[in-house]
């Protein structure tokens, strides 16, 4: 058995695993302390998104985009992974700027009560912003809102260079298209299973 296909033998596994994973847990939690692969946009030798991108497109079917990490800057690391009905979400821990410093959530809609909208730097979303406290960390919320769903990143960034640790944070986050995931799991299951079924 070659190596590309051990490969495939133990990705197509891990997908059956995530895709039944609801099936028979609804309503419990999913966590993994993991490293940022989980939650890669994409993974492995065929740069397809990560097994913990399609639990998270399973815990909220109605989103059409579903968040994902590009790559971690120095100093950032991937803590968590909760999935469960309704809502998922990821953080991030920085080495500088404190535990739990980013939290990435998934949910078809969220409260975005005191928000002001900003020019989106994803044209398939809108973007809204609220920042709620400067000093002496940076606290606040950013919201992409968009068909079935809204991505909220929740900061709370402690030191005193306060605004470019979030930037740099949040350039590695990106989303998949859901149908890019449908066709994910149909071929890796050659058509076997479905996203959403």
């Amino acid at each position: 058995m070659t190596r590309r296909r051990r490969w495939a033998g133990r990705r197509w596994a891990a997908l059956l695993a995530v895709v039944l994973a609801p099936l028979a847990l609804t309503g419990c939690v999913q966590a993994a302390s993991l490293s940022s692969d989980l939650v890669a946009c994409q993974e492995g030798d065929d740069g397809t998104p990560a097994n913990g991108v399609v639990l998270m497109a399973q815990s909220v079917p109605t989103a059409q985009f579903v968040p994902c990490l590009e790559g971690m800057p120095l100093g950032w690391h991937f803590a968590d992974l909760d999935a469960r009905s309704g809502s998922a979400r990821f953080w991030l821990d920085s080495d500088r700027h404190g535990v739990h410093a980013i939290e990435v959530r998934l949910a078809e809609s969220c409260d975005t009560s005191g928000a002001s909208e900003i020019p989106s730097d994803r044209p398939e979303m809108r973007r809204l912003e609220r920042v709620t406290q400067v000093s002496p960390g940076f606290v606040g919320r950013r919201y992409y809102l968009f068909d079935g769903g809204c991505i909220t990143v929740v900061f709370s960034v402690s030191g005193e260079d306060r605004s470019e640790p979030l930037a740099v944070a949040t350039q590695g986050l990106n989303a998949v298209p859901r149908d890019e995931l449908r066709e994910l799991v149909r071929e890796e299951s050659n058509g076997r299973l479905e996203l959403d079924p």
